[in-house]
């Protein structure tokens, strides 16, 4: 995989974000709209994806806490900006984004989540990157695509992650991988590399870390 070159992925990188996430991690407050925002005082990294693409378990297995990001037993239940503190004192913060492209949501809930994202990815300043999960099983899809759109036109740094990886063959995973690096460059704000992850079997966990870390630099 076209990944080695990742200054992110040094060992000294990652053991350095793996303590800074063993540090304190507490959840701030959800943002049902954006007056609801917290202040823009430290870098933000976001997570995107689709409902059912294993969101909360990453933020979870991410932060080696369990219980961090509610999952849910219906997908799609969170339609708020979920914000998380990182360090004491404060360094940074992570967003979980509400979920998208959830079949049976209804259309005035799709429109609203359309209006919630976009603003706040257009007008959120401290917001470094956002991280896009792509269920490796899957891959990318239509509605992904149009997240990939909204964060281009947002001019908002984003890097593609594959979960699940543990659910597919190595060859499969090897394909996902080029076909979601070949979509990457054709987007201008999309980072080159990708990152495969397992939030059951820890798979790039520390990866991920480390490019969290390297993003809000």
């Amino acid at each position: 995989m076209t990944q080695d070159h990742d200054p992110a992925r040094s060992p000294e990188a990652i053991e350095s974000a793996r303590k800074i996430f063993a540090g304190p991690i507490t959840f701030l407050k959800s943002a049902p709209s954006l007056q609801f925002l917290p202040g823009a005082d430290v870098p933000e990294v976001a997570f995107a994806g689709r409902s059912n693409v294993g969101k909360s378990s990453l933020i979870n297995a991410l932060t080696g806490r369990k219980t961090l990001a509610r999952t849910s037993v219906t997908p799609g239940r969170t339609q708020e900006l979920n914000f998380f503190d990182v360090g004491d004192p404060l360094t940074f913060r992570l967003v979980d984004m509400p979920g998208y492209g959830f079949a049976k949501a209804p259309k005035d809930m799709v429109k609203k989540w359309r209006f919630l994202v976009n603003d706040f990815l257009r007008g959120r300043q401290v917001l470094k990157r956002a991280l896009v999960l792509i269920d490796a099983r899957h891959g990318i899809k239509d509605v992904d695509r149009e997240i990939l759109e909204m964060l281009d036109k947002a001019a908002v740094s984003y890097r593609m992650v594959l979960t699940k990886a543990d659910k597919i063959k190595a060859t499969e995973l090897a394909e996902v991988t080029e076909r979601t690096i070949a979509e990457a460059r054709k987007h201008p704000a999309a980072h080159p590399d990708i990152i495969a992850t397992s939030s059951e079997k820890g798979m790039g966990i520390p990866e991920l870390r480390a490019a969290v870390i390297e993003a809000i630099g």
